[in-house]
């Protein structure tokens, strides 16, 4: 990314454009890098005092880890992982197939059912807290109790609006030719979705799991619908439990915190191809 030419200072030459450029650049590090570095840095050292800062301790230490597993930091992280990996693969599919249909398929009602996911989309969650509170409490139909439960917290992110309709766009740019090729040598209509289609859409794919990933593992309050036992708490309430357990510490808080932060992070690094290539071609298709 060429933040010079976005800023218009490609153009600008001599020393004091150069140094123009340093100063930006090394404003622009600090901030976006600062925190998470005092994060990391902090994490790692003994220090009790929340407002001591260093850039390097004297020592390093575990002691906060170790701390952190004492107050089953751990086994909230676990529960975290079980929600957003089946949460995220939940969500996958039923996008691209919600986005297929929308995409390829011509039927009644299919403005209002755009509309509908518009609409999911600009309500806050805490409109919704209550009827979905209800909902997962007595499931209609089938009368099961989702309370405390993991399905309870991974069946209400299993559908987005903004990752149906990312694959929605994507898939509408996939010529029609391809698939009609295809027909003709015989491909039935799911082989033509599995085999021409979905690889056609890995930078999609990219995307909404970069965003879904990263949506399912900031949720707060749906876990906090759910979660009744501190058994199935996910890291974001255990934060929020840490942050007042005045003998956790700030240390604890600080590496429980650093947890939390990374799977985000190396999420956005395994999936950083797929996500700029989708990104760039949305820009350039828009």
């Amino acid at each position: 990314m060429r933040f010079d030419t976005a800023l218009g200072l490609e153009a600008r030459k001599g020393p004091l454009a150069t140094l123009g450029k340093i100063v930006m650049y090394g404003a622009m590090l600090v901030v976006f890098t600062g925190p998470l570095f005092g994060l990391l840095v902090s994490a790692f050292s003994p220090t009790l005092d929340p407002t001591a800062f260093t850039l390097w301790p004297d020592e390093l230490t575990l002691e906060n880890f170790a701390q952190a597993g004492e107050k089953n930091v751990y086994l909230y992280l676990l529960n975290s992982f079980v929600v957003v990996g089946f949460g995220l693969l939940l969500q996958l599919v039923v996008s691209v197939f919600a986005a297929y249909a929308l995409a390829r398929k011509k039927f009644r009602g299919m403005t209002f059912v755009l509309l509908i996911m518009l609409t999911t989309m600009m309500l806050p969650e805490e409109i919704i807290a209550i009827p979905l509170s209800l909902v997962l409490a007595d499931l209609p139909l089938l009368h099961v109790n989702l309370i405390d439960t993991y399905l309870g917290m991974i069946l209400p992110v299993g559908a987005w609006g903004f990752s149906i309709l990312v694959m929605t766009e994507f898939m509408k740019e996939v010529p029609i030719e391809l698939e009609e090729a295809a027909r003709i040598d015989g491909a039935g209509e799911l082989r033509t979705f599995f085999t021409i289609i979905l690889p056609l859409c890995r930078p999609a794919l990219g995307v909404i799991g970069v965003f879904g990933f990263t949506m399912i593992w900031d949720q707060y309050l749906l876990p906090l619908i759910v979660a009744n036992e501190s058994d199935h708490w996910t890291l974001p309430i255990a934060l929020r439990s840490l942050r007042s357990d005045e003998e956790a510490g700030i240390g604890v808080l600080l590496a429980a915190s650093l947890l939390a932060l990374l799977p985000s992070v190396i999420a956005f690094l395994a999936f950083q191809r797929q996500f700029m290539r989708g990104l760039t071609s949305g820009a350039v298709k828009g």
